[in-house]
């Protein structure tokens, strides 16, 4: 069972690595041209913000599917697509067709944002550089948590009372000498 989340789990990573790198790649080439988009919607410091957004999106997928540091890289990479959708699919400035596709736009933006948070929660699995590097400490967590549950319930288990030694009932006779 642990084996099939593992390959869902590295399934996934590779999934959401492989929509953000098209996009990625595009910016990286024409980092001016994406910075030119940034300063039409009113950015400020648009060089700045898309260098920044073409060095997240570049090594966020690639940590994104090695499996390195999942809190950082799905919160960070859910932070980068919720403020790209707000910035470069405004669906409320537009009216008709184009109000439609910008929408779908910024709610696949969401949706990315979504799948990130839960990367973030879930983990990379054991199939990726994070479980190969901590081995066998992350290998079993399961039998790890039924093992502290099972020493948790024996701790919890009240004990009978321990029975005390009857005190001595007096002074000790005097042993004759023979």
């Amino acid at each position: 069972m642990a084996g099939r989340n593992d390959g869902i789990l590295l399934a996934g990573r590779l999934l959401l690595a492989s929509a953000l790198l098209p996009a990625a790649i595009a910016r990286a080439l024409n980092p001016s041209g994406f910075a030119l988009t940034l300063a039409a919607t009113g950015m400020p410091y648009p060089n700045a913000v898309a260098t920044a957004s073409v060095v997240i999106g570049l090594f966020g997928p690639l940590l994104l599917a090695l499996g390195l540091v999942p809190r950082l890289v799905g919160l960070g990479l859910s932070l980068h697509a919720v403020v790209a959708g707000l910035l470069l699919h405004r669906f409320w400035e537009f009216s008709g067709a184009v109000a439609r596709v910008e929408q779908e736009l910024f709610l696949a933006q969401l949706g990315l944002a979504a799948g990130f948070v839960l990367y973030a929660v879930t983990g990379p699995g054991h199939w990726s550089w994070q479980g190969w590097w901590h081995g066998s400490e992350h290998a079993a967590p399961a039998a790890r948590v039924s093992a502290t549950k099972t020493l948790a319930a024996k701790e919890s288990t009240p004990k009978p009372p321990r029975k005390r030694a009857a005190p001595p009932r007096g002074p000790r006779p005097a042993k004759a000498a023979a």
